[in-house]
């Protein structure tokens, strides 16, 4: 097995020069580093990344941290979305990529402090987090950067990813008014989650500037699953008949939605129109396909991963990165005749 001293004894020059020309310092000259990458081509040689990342104490791992990933979770691919576009740009910034799983529980167990340190992690993402989870403070506190999805946070250490969640909850609320629809409720998420906060506001908002009453009594949770979502749906056109459409604030409960409709005699999109938010790989072939709020997934993942890696590399950026949402119209809502 190639050593470096071995390149070194081969190039006619001290290992450290090796080591610097290898790591890119730039008082080597490009004769020399090109010299010597020749040699480490030449001779196969293969860094022991884990004894630099001891020398230089880094690791060039980010780790990303999800909290509540389940079978549920597979259906909508959310975090599959924002895991493909983490592992991209690690990938292109030569970075690799760790997946822990988390929830309220294990964070009680260990710090998010000492999760990264026994991971040998530079710094870490975190999906999914919820309003009263324990490492909300801890990472404002840590020496650790880490990057949050969807919860603004911000200091010298931690920085968020999110999209616009008030503007695409009113984009969808406004397609409904616009269609004729002044009975609009609303099937929210779970009071844990901050898009859930800032969804509500935006279909609140939405509402005011039409001139159309809040009502309380329209909005219910459906805690981000299909099968809740269909639960409370069935439950609020009963009780409420007079409701023609709705506004979900994700498409997996928006599924549900379709399915409770369907189980009470309610015609989508004729009898009651429905607009999801995310827009998931399965909107489009539901039945009808479903009129969503697409946000880019992919590319939350993608922002949040270049945002962490230029946090640790010392480039000043802004902390914050906010992408845009755009109404993507199918069949599941249509023209209120009544």
């Amino acid at each position: 097995m190639t050593t470096i001293k071995d390149i070194a004894k081969a190039a006619g020059v001290s290992v450290t020069t090796v080591s610097r020309a290898i790591n890119g310092y730039s008082d080597v000259s490009e004769k020399t580093r090109q010299k010597i990458m020749k040699l480490v081509k030449e001779l196969n040689y293969s860094p022991n990344t884990l004894a630099r990342g001891l020398v230089m104490n880094k690791s060039k791992t980010i780790g990303l941290l999800v909290s509540g990933l389940n079978r549920e979770s597979e259906k909508d691919q959310i975090t599959f979305s924002v895991l493909s576009g983490i592992n991209e740009c690690a990938s292109e910034l030569d970075y690799d990529l760790v997946l822990f799983n988390t929830n309220s529980t294990k964070q009680r167990e260990k710090t998010y402090t000492q999760l990264c340190r026994e991971r040998r992690v530079d710094g870490a993402i975190i999906q999914g987090i919820k309003t009263d989870d324990p490492y909300l403070q801890e990472v404002v506190n840590s020496d650790i950067p880490c990057v949050l999805i969807d919860y603004p946070i911000q200091s010298e250490n931690v920085g968020h990813v999110t999209t616009d969640n008030k503007l695409g909850a009113k984009k969808a609320v406004n397609h409904l008014i616009e269609l004729g629809h002044k009975n609009i409720a609303m099937i929210n998420g779970h009071s844990k989650a901050f898009v859930s906060k800032i969804r509500l506001e935006g279909y609140m908002e939405a509402l005011q500037e039409a001139g159309l009453s809040y009502k309380k009594e329209w909005v219910v949770n459906g805690m981000f699953e299909e099968e809740t979502g269909k639960e409370q749906a069935i439950k609020l056109l009963k009780k409420h008949p007079e409701i023609t459409a709705i506004f979900s604030a994700s498409d997996l409960m928006a599924l549900g939605i379709l399915e409770g409709a369907k189980e009470i005699g309610r015609k989508v999109p004729e009898d009651l129109s429905v607009v999801g938010y995310d827009d998931i790989l399965l909107a489009g072939y539901s039945n009808p396909p479903l009129t969503t709020i697409s946000q880019n997934i992919f590319q939350l993942g993608y922002q949040a991963a270049n945002l962490l890696i230029k946090m640790l590399e010392g480039t000043l950026e802004p902390h914050v990165i906010t992408l845009g949402t755009k109404l993507v119209v199918r069949e599941s809502a249509a023209k209120n005749h009544k």
